[in-house]
């Protein structure tokens, strides 16, 4: 009986996934494989809603009648140990974009073929359409998103895969190591949510019927959690994104339009990665920057990371970020301006700090947005800064972001919320808050200044 091997990495799923279909339809057996490589990072917070994935996983294929076979180590070497140890013809797995998905798909293939076995990589199984699906004249990849958009949005979704409803047999004598468990993960966010299949298609069913509708018009409303939500869980692959436009273009209306636009934003920086892997790390684009270090950029780069900067609305969404492993798009970005073009701080510390956090901290999204925010990535405007005083007035008008993250100005109303340090003598010293780590003026001379200089060198 011929046996094939699915090599799970971030599409943690039974629905919509081509890898296991296509296994399942050309052999008798499956081994549904995943395995724990030290070379990609997991952070608690990952770690726990890994766990909670791999689980639920688990159980849903011992429903029909398979098991998750787990493994630890190098993932081109164990996922040869187990096809050695089956016997498997072939392996499948979804199509990465990262330097080391590439280098990993390419080492497995090298190494399968000189056994006479073969990889099949499958597209589009992580982003809705795959990386290099479309393509402008003469360019390897699309580097402005509104033209990435219109093609997009033009172009065909593949066919849906449904879940199998039975028939995954695994050979008896595989072994697997014990699951991770997320209650022997340690510092973890308080308020990580849960993961898994079963949880991320409720929420999407529950975003479907009850909040996309409205999105267009409250997406950036930070207090208003008016948000899908649904990031882990395609960083995880829990939903497919394929499947999650699928369901929203059905659900239709202007809500609808600019929800997959957003996911059309995950494909858009993942395609650039995966054209320009190097970008993970090195800016897309250089400015010549001559970013700030020393103690003084020290001191204001953990003030930061506490949510004390002085800045009531950057100080609720660092807090929100510790507490939940998540943040509000809004706030990544203001956050992220603020790190890069106010304290004039590289945007590589922000982007380790925000992988060490994020639950959905996903490299293509996370280091391509840190360089559009710090301007050093694909946005037109790449000296454009976000005021936090401005956005919080817009997207926290009444303060109630502010207040439920920063308490300890849950008792000064809005708009002064936003600006505590201009309260007077024996008012301003009733908030045990601290003053702003610097002049909003003076951060933006700075920044103009160090960015003038780069360009000039250049």
């Amino acid at each position: 009986m011929n046996v094939a091997v699915v090599l799970y990495t971030s599409d943690l799923r039974l629905h919509d996934h081509p890898p296991l279909r296509a296994a399942l339809s050309s052999s008798g057996q499956v081994v549904p494989l995943f395995v724990r490589d030290p070379g990609v990072p997991a952070p608690p917070n990952r770690l726990a809603f890994l766990a909670d994935c791999l689980a639920d996983l688990d159980a849903g294929l011992r429903s029909r009648g398979g098991r998750l076979v787990v493994r630890s180590g190098d993932a081109v070497t164990e996922t040869l140990a187990l096809v050695r140890e089956a016997d498997a013809d072939e392996v499948h797995m979804a199509g990465g974009v990262s330097g080391y998905a590439h280098a990993r798909e390419d080492r497995l293939r090298t190494a399968l073929e000189a056994e006479g076995r073969r990889l099949y990589v499958h597209d589009a199984v992580i982003t809705a359409v795959a990386p290099g699906a479309v393509l402008p004249a003469g360019s390897d990849h699309f580097a402005v998103f509104t033209s990435y958009h219109r093609r997009w949005a033009d172009q065909p979704l593949r066919a849906l895969a449904p879940a199998p409803r039975g028939g995954v047999r695994v050979p008896d004598a595989v072994r697997s190591e014990p699951l991770p468990e997320r209650a022997a993960v340690t510092g973890t966010s308080p308020g990580l949510p849960p993961g898994g299949e079963h949880v991320g298609r409720r929420l999407l069913a529950r975003w479907l019927a009850s909040g996309i509708s409205r999105y267009g018009d409250v997406h950036d409303d930070l207090a208003g959690d008016a948000t899908s939500r649904l990031s882990p869980h395609l960083h995880f692959g829990t939903l497919s994104a394929a499947e999650t436009v699928h369901r929203a273009r059905a659900a239709g209306g202007p809500g609808a339009e600019a929800f997959v636009r957003q996911v059309c934003w995950r494909d858009f920086h993942h395609q650039v990665l995966a054209a320009r892997p190097e970008a993970a790390g090195a800016d897309y684009r250089p400015r010549g920057d001559g970013w700030r270090t020393g103690r003084a950029a020290e001191e204001e780069i953990q003030a930061w990371k506490e949510g004390r900067t002085g800045y009531p609305v950057v100080d609720a969404a660092m807090r929100q970020l510790a507490h939940e492993g998540w943040m509000h798009n809004r706030a990544r970005l203001l956050t992220a301006s603020f790190l890069t073009k106010t304290l004039y701080v590289d945007w590589r510390v922000g982007a380790r700090h925000f992988m060490d956090l994020l639950v959905d901290g996903d490299l293509a999204n996370n280091q391509l947005n840190w360089q559009w925010a710090a301007g050093t990535g694909t946005d037109s405007r790449p000296n454009r800064v976000l005021n936090p005083v401005r956005q919080g007035l817009r997207y926290d008008p009444d303060g109630a972001y502010v207040h439920r993250w920063v308490p300890e100005l849950a008792s000064l109303a809005a708009p002064r919320v936003h600006e505590p340090w201009r309260l007077s003598g024996p008012e301003r010293a009733a908030y045990d808050y601290p003053d702003p780590v610097v002049e909003l003026a003076d951060g933006l001379d700075r920044f103009r200044r160090g960015r003038e200089a780069g360009a000039g060198a250049g």
